[in-house]
């Protein structure tokens, strides 16, 4: 089983078939080698049914999808969340989206990222996941 954070139903439990037909971008696979697997696994079970955190804000008892992962297995930093490019400190995308929401870009609140994860020392790449 997968348990992961998906945008309009929260953190939720799928099987690999469902994972994979509900995810159209390349789904690579990372190990921690460390890993108490009970540990994780009943932190995972845990947080099932919790919202999505649509808003990125710290703190709140929702949950997106790298933060879950983060919640699960505390072994990730949090780093200043960026929502701009090299010309912008905050896109027109972001902007956008956030206006939509009532609220302020949480420019440079803690936070995490897939690419901040997957690059991390204390993972390894194991391969990707095709159908």
């Amino acid at each position: 089983m997968i348990y992961h954070a998906m945008r309009n139903q929260g953190v939720v439990k799928q099987s690999l078939r469902e994972f994979l037909d509900t995810h159209e971008q390349l789904v690579s696979v990372y190990r921690y080698p460390k890993i108490d697997p009970d540990q994780v696994l009943a932190a995972a079970k845990n947080l099932l049914g919790k919202p999505y955190n649509d808003s990125f804000y710290p703190d709140n008892d929702c949950y997106y999808c790298s933060e879950y992962i983060t919640e699960i297995l505390p072994i990730f930093e949090t780093v200043p969340m960026k929502f701009g490019d090299d010309e912008q400190e905050i896109s027109e995308f972001w902007q956008d989206y956030y206006d939509k929401l009532g609220l302020a870009v949480p420019l440079n609140q803690p936070g995490t990222n897939p690419s901040q994860l997957a690059n991390s020392a204390f993972l390894q790449y194991l391969g990707e996941l095709h159908d």
